[in-house]
């Protein structure tokens, strides 16, 4: 499980297309713990650490891109020298500062503006289609695995503001409008919703 506060960015340093699917190689300076069979979420998708080297700041791992994943996350189509948001699972022992990430994408959706308000910025998607039932206003949203809140909603767009440090240590610097972000809604929300369908009269 993760939180949504990106720990750093890294650098897609090698791509390689494999049977079944796609491997990628990706920088991670600062983190030394990593090991076989970690979970790190990268842009919010939830990848399985092949190999590694605990190496400071030339720290590196590995990860598969399994046929699914490539098809439905925007993985599939990044390239050397792609930056990506990281965060490592959270430790039982951790602090909890954003809301639950499974790391598990529900869509891919594109940026549909970015305009700056002050010393913040305010970004706004198209909603994906079957996600609005999830998104409330000032809930919580992942979004390329960051945790966000809501700061409006329509029938076809989310928008969120997006403090200065938040924009510098995460990929939304990089973005543009058109570009595509990984969407995974409040999982809590898909709990109340399947609870509620055995009350609903047939």
């Amino acid at each position: 499980m993760f939180t949504g506060i990106v720990e750093r960015t890294g650098e897609v340093t090698a791509v390689e297309d494999a049977e079944g699917g796609r491997r990628l190689r990706i920088s991670a300076p600062g983190f030394d713990d990593l090991h076989h069979g970690q979970s790190i979420s990268v842009s919010g998708v939830c990848l399985t650490v092949e190999e590694f080297e605990n190496a400071g700041d030339d720290a590196w791992f590995s990860v598969f891109l399994a046929a699914e994943t490539v098809d439905k996350t925007y993985l599939g189509e990044v390239e050397e020298g792609d930056v990506v948001n990281l965060e490592r699972a959270l430790p039982a022992d951790g602090r909890f500062d954003g809301h639950v990430v499974q790391g598990h994408v529900d869509a891919t959706t594109e940026v549909t503006g970015i305009e700056r308000v002050g010393d913040d910025w305010r970004f706004e998607f198209a909603m994906p289609e079957g996600m609005r039932q999830y998104v409330v206003s000032k809930g919580s949203i992942t979004l390329d695995g960051i945790s966000l809140t809501v700061a409006e909603r329509s029938s076809d767009s989310v928008a969120v503001a997006i403090i200065p440090t938040t924009y510098e240590v995460t990929t939304l610097s990089e973005k543009d409008v058109g570009d595509s972000v990984h969407v995974e809604v409040d999982v809590v929300a898909k709990y109340v919703e399947n609870m509620l369908e055995g009350y609903q009269p047939e």
